[in-house]
Parts: C-alpha cells; sequence; structure tokens
C-alpha cells in the first residue's frame, strides 16, 4: 500500500506559510537543498528540475503523486504556474474550487478522504502532500508520514501547519538532521495505536 507524506516546510512556531500565503522566510537551497536533491528530488517544481543537470530527465525516487490544498495551488497561479509539479500525478484538494487552470492538474471537491484511501490502494510510488494546512487537517488520518523542514524562523501567525481544532495524534521520530544553515529536518512516522 502507498503511503501518504506530509513533506512541508514549517517555522519554529509551526507555520507553512505567512498570512497572505508568502513562503520568502523560508532558507532555500543552502546546505539542505542537497538533502532534498538526494532524498526528494521529486518535490522539485518542474521548472526548477529543468535547471539542475539531469534531473529533469531522471525518474521520479519516491513520489509519483502530488496533493496540493487551494491555497498552494493558487500561490502558484498567481505567478503564472499553473502546472507546478508536470512530472508527477497533480491533484488539488478543494471543495470550492471548480477547475483547474490546466488539464494536467484535477481539482479534487468536497471531503478528499476517501479519494485518497483510493489512491493509497493504487501501485505506484507514494503520495506526496505539499500544502496547505486546511488540507493536512481533512486528511490527517491518512497521514502516515511527516517530513518537516523546519526554519530558523518565528512569523507569529500565518498558515498552520494543521489548520484544525485540538485533537492530539502521536508520531514516532524516525530521523532527524540539522544543518549548519540552522534548518532540521525531522522524519516522522505514525505513531502505532
Amino acid at each position: 500500500m502507498r503511503k501518504l507524506t506530509y513533506f512541508v516546510a514549517a517555522t519554529l512556531d509551526g507555520f507553512i506559510a505567512s498570512p497572505d500565503s508568502d513562503h520568502s522566510m523560508f532558507l532555500e537551497g543552502q546546505d539542505h537543498g542537497a538533502w532534498v536533491l538526494d532524498n526528494v528530488p521529486e518535490t522539485l517544481p518542474t521548472a526548477l528540475r529543468q535547471q539542475v543537470p539531469g534531473l529533469a530527465e531522471s525518474d521520479n525516487r519516491r513520489f509519483d503523486t502530488v496533493l496540493m490544498g487551494r491555497g498552494t495551488y493558487e500561490r502558484g497561479l498567481r505567478d503564472g504556474i499553473t502546472s507546478p509539479y508536470r512530472h508527477l500525478r497533480q491533484y488539488v484538494v478543494s471543495a470550492g474550487l471548480d477547475s483547474a487552470s490546466d488539464p494536467a492538474v484535477e481539482v479534487v471537491p468536497g471531503d478528499p478522504l476517501d479519494f485518497v484511501r483510493t489512491l493509497k490502494k493504487e501501485d505506484g510510488l507514494g503520495i506526496w502532500l505539499c500544502g496547505g494546512g486546511k488540507a493536512a487537517a481533512a486528511l490527517r488520518d491518512e497521514i502516515d508520514e511527516l517530513i518537516v523542514k523546519i526554519n530558523p524562523v518565528v512569523i507569529g501567525s500565518g498558515v498552520p501547519l494543521f489548520d484544525s481544532g485540538y485533537s492530539p495524534q502521536r508520531y514516532e521520530v524516525v530521523s532527524g538532521r540539522v544543518f549548519d544553515s540552522g534548518v532540521t529536518i525531522m522524519t516522522y512516522a505514525k505513531a502505532r495505536p
């Protein structure tokens, strides 16, 4: 069975974007960029993959499908990007979005749980949830793995890692690495009951 992995950058105080969905506070590239290229290169947008020698032609290693929340998808649209991950099957989780701006992107209306459960039963690589907080909250029970790039910055408010009410859910540490830039990449697996 395929796994759903929530791989996302976050601040020390648990936000994945500013209140207006900006990500400029996050450190990009630097020393932790090599970890991303070595471990999850398909999480780079297609336009960036084309800039890394040999990466655009390489096979996906870990994921073949990406799920985005509406805010995450619309952030790319503001920059003119209608299909950010052409090298993956792309889905946008949104109850309010009728259709995507690109035929390579499919909108999943309403409650995405059954849709993700069906995806997990298919053959293939893993499923990457790249954001946002509302989509993560809706899919929280199906998230098998959480990989967080914790950036050494506090912003006070913004889009939370999980935009939901109080409901504790335990995870176990799989691995962790602190980089000289101050970024920490932590991998967690859902704790077994």
